[in-house]
This record gives structure tokens, C-alpha cells and sequence, in this order.
């Protein structure tokens, strides 16, 4: 595989340093007159800082997924995520901060990139997001990513604001002083959701929720789901679940969204019973120790770059 250095907003306020990966075949076909050109996708992060291979202790799934699919003939577009490089300046103004500032700009700004490598089919440029990547990769779409098909791994049905309750409840399991904080914490963070989207934006924008972060954060991707996107697409979609996912909820989340997206022409859905939120396998199969588990340096089950790969290649 070959894999060039890139710059993603080269010329904005927010340059993110990136990684494009293509197949040993772009070598083997020298100029940028060849015939060939290959399908490719736009990795997408889930919440919170993240660098390009989106390294989760010693885990790197991006990376894992760039070589995986690049093996399988197809090139993808990775890169820092802007509040990874960029967080302090945004966090500057975080009344003004959104998931489109965050994460949908640049995204658009990658797919316009990969489509003007002479190498890559622009007809074929695909998104795959994560977690909440997975959230946003339909909206990314509609607001001018224009690609060509999506897939979604451990997608969600639900706002934000729903999971992050979610999962404050989860951790909230745990016995001890810890356990007991974290229900507080609940408590107070549930609360300051309520009526939520009966608030102006400016309002929403005066009431900080933890650090940095306003309520309309929360309001502005909330007004609109993954599920309300999708409907108002024909794009094929693919959505990877795994059984053994904490974060996401395969007896939660995916149900859900396998209901919701039940008549919707071009979904299709693949469930890897013994993988994890990385899509790595699972080790522990407990809430608790989810932080531990992620702590083993692993990989992106190759199942998974297999129907990823099978799903491009059927739609290119």
C-alpha cells in the first residue's frame, strides 16, 4: 500500500494534518493519465479529541481500517480530528461551537480532496463513521459530502444528549464513592436537558453543560437524527454492529435502528456477535472493566474490512 501525507483545509483557519491510503496498484499504474481509478472512503471520528488512526490507548482502528481496505483495493482519506489540533482556539468562542464546526467541515473538506486525487474515482467516494461519526455521517452527506454510499459503525437512532444520559447510568453502576458520584452526576446532567429544545438558541447558548461545552451543542445536532437524514436519502447505507459493545447497545440502539430503517430500500446490516465498540474482539463482556478491555492493543476484526469492502465494491 502507499500512504502520502495531506493536509485537510490547507489555507483555512484549521489545517488538520492526514494520511491518504492507496492500494500498491496506484503505484503500479504511475501517472495521473492511467485509466484506473479506485473507489475510496472518508474516515469520520466519534466524540472528543482524536488523532487520524483514532488511537484509543495502544488501539488504532482508523489505521487498522486504511490498511485493511487498501489490501482489498480500496484507498481511504484519514486525518487529525480539528479538536485534537484546534481545541483550545475553538474553545475560545464555545457558544459557537457545533458538530459542524467540529466535524462536518471537514469531513465535506476531505471528500472534496479525495475527489480531486487523479487517481480516485469521484464517482465512488464513500464515508465511514464511528460512534458518533457513524451519528453524523448522514448529515455530513446532505451538507455536501455527496457520497456515494454510507456506512455506519455502532450507530445510533438516539440524540446525544439521550446517550450521554445513557451512559452516565451505566457508569453509574458501579458500586463504591465512584458509583455514587456518577449518580449525582446523572442526576445533575439530566436535569439540565430538560426543556431543551423549547429554549432559544441564545438561551441554549448561555448554559454550559461540562467544560467547554453549551447546551446548543446538544440543540443544534439534536434537531435532527441519523434516522430523520436517512429517510430523506435513497444512498445505500451500510450499518456494522457488535455484540459485545457497551457504548452502542446492540439490544438497545441497533434493535432500534434495524426497526426504524426496516423499510428503507439500500440498508443493510451486519452483526459481529464477539466484537466490541472498536470492532475488535471483546474480552471481558462487562460494563466495568470496558476501559481495561480497551487497554489490550488489538485490531479491526477482518470480517468487518471484508463487508466494508464487499459494500463499496457492490455500490462502485
Amino acid at each position: 500500500m502507499i500512504s502520502e501525507k495531506i493536509i485537510v483545509g490547507e489555507g483555512t483557519e484549521y489545517p488538520l494534518n492526514g494520511l491518504l491510503t492507496l492500494p500498491d496498484e496506484a503505484a503500479q499504474s504511475g501517472s495521473a493519465d492511467t485509466s484506473e481509478k479506485f473507489p475510496a472512503a472518508v474516515f469520520v471520528h466519534g466524540s472528543g479529541p482524536s488523532n487520524m488512526d483514532e488511537k484509543i490507548y495502544d488501539n488504532k482502528p482508523f489505521k487498522d481500517l486504511a490498511e485493511g481496505l487498501a489490501e482489498r483495493g480500496i484507498a481511504s482519506l484519514r486525518y487529525d480530528k480539528r479538536t485534537f489540533v484546534h481545541g483550545r482556539k475553538m474553545a475560545k468562542d464555545p457558544a459557537g461551537i457545533t458538530v459542524r464546526e467540529e466535524t462536518v467541515e471537514d469531513a465535506v473538506l476531505a471528500a472534496d480532496l479525495l475527489r480531486k486525487d487523479p487517481r480516485i474515482d469521484p464517482e465512488k467516494v464513500f464515508i465511514v463513521g464511528h460512534s458518533m461519526g457513524a451519528m453524523l455521517a448522514p448529515r455530513i452527506d446532505a451538507e455536501g459530502g455527496n457520497f456515494r454510499g454510507l456506512i455506519m459503525m455502532a450507530a445510533t437512532p438516539f440524540r446525544l444528549e439521550e446517550v450521554v444520559v445513557r451512559q452516565l447510568s451505566q457508569e453509574g453502576s458501579k458500586g463504591g464513592l465512584i458509583g455514587f458520584i456518577v449518580k449525582l452526576e446523572d442526576r445533575i446532567f439530566s436535569k439540565k436537558f430538560d426543556g431543551l429544545y423549547e429554549m432559544s438558541d441564545e438561551e441554549a447558548k448561555k448554559r454550559k453543560f461540562a467544560g467547554s461545552t453549551t447546551l446548543y451543542y446538544f440543540k443544534e445536532m439534536g434537531a435532527r437524527t441519523a434516522v430523520d437524514y436517512l429517510k430523506e436519502t435513497g444512498k445505500p447505507a451500510l450499518m456494522l454492529q457488535g455484540g459485545m459493545d457497551f457504548q452502542v447497545l446492540p439490544e438497545v440502539d441497533y434493535k432500534m435502528l434495524k426497526e426504524q430503517l426496516a423499510d428503507r430500500p439500500g440498508t443493510e446490516f451486519r452483526f459481529y456477535e464477539k466484537l466490541n465498540h472498536m470492532f475488535m474482539p471483546g474480552i471481558y463482556n462487562d460494563i466495568l472493566k470496558v476501559q481495561k478491555e480497551y487497554k489490550v492493543p488489538q485490531h479491526v476484526a477482518p470480517e468487518v474490512m471484508d463487508d466494508i469492502a464487499a459494500f463499496i465494491k457492490k455500490y462502485s
